[in-house]
């Protein structure tokens, strides 16, 4: 498939971060709906997860093919960043997710069946945010006194 080991490595470190691994592999139930990078990575995390031996090979062609549809910049066969590519996956990911909210919210049906209001244009925080969405602080220490400014 190219120089694809930026995008296996993060894959593999996706897959072994359960709390992701089980929202992906729970999507994998859920209505058909158009293909997409996450139904993709649905079909290869299904594949990983049912997987009849325990080591193996399950190259991920489809989800590399998508992944080259979506964007420009990894439609090559050129070594990639990992996290440049992390990052816009789980973008994507977050992306897709609100405008199926939102896509629901227009037809009026939500998980509990109840009709919400619009509250503004603030887009829905999704499972890949409970996930991996947190606060970066720095703070200076003095190296002497141990003071932090």
């Amino acid at each position: 498939f190219g120089n694809t080991c930026y995008c296996n490595s993060v894959l593999q470190a996706l897959y072994f971060c359960r709390p992701f691994r089980e929202k992906v592999l729970a999507y994998k139930v859920q209505p058909r709906k158009k293909e997409s990078l996450l139904t993709c990575l649905s079909d290869l995390f299904n594949s990983i997860a049912t997987q009849k031996k325990k080591v193996g090979v399950i190259p991920p062609k489809k989800f590399i093919s998508r992944l080259r549809k979506e964007n420009e910049l990894f439609d090559n066969y050129m070594q990639q960043d990992a996290h440049e590519f992390l990052n816009y996956l789980l973008n994507t990911i977050a992306d897709l997710l609100q405008e199926e909210k939102k896509q629901e919210k227009q037809n009026g049906k939500l998980q509990n069946g109840s009709v919400e209001s619009d509250e503004g244009d603030k887009p829905d925080l999704t499972w890949v945010h409970d996930i991996f969405q947190g606060t970066l602080t720095n703070e200076t220490r003095c190296l002497n006194c141990e003071a932090v400014r």
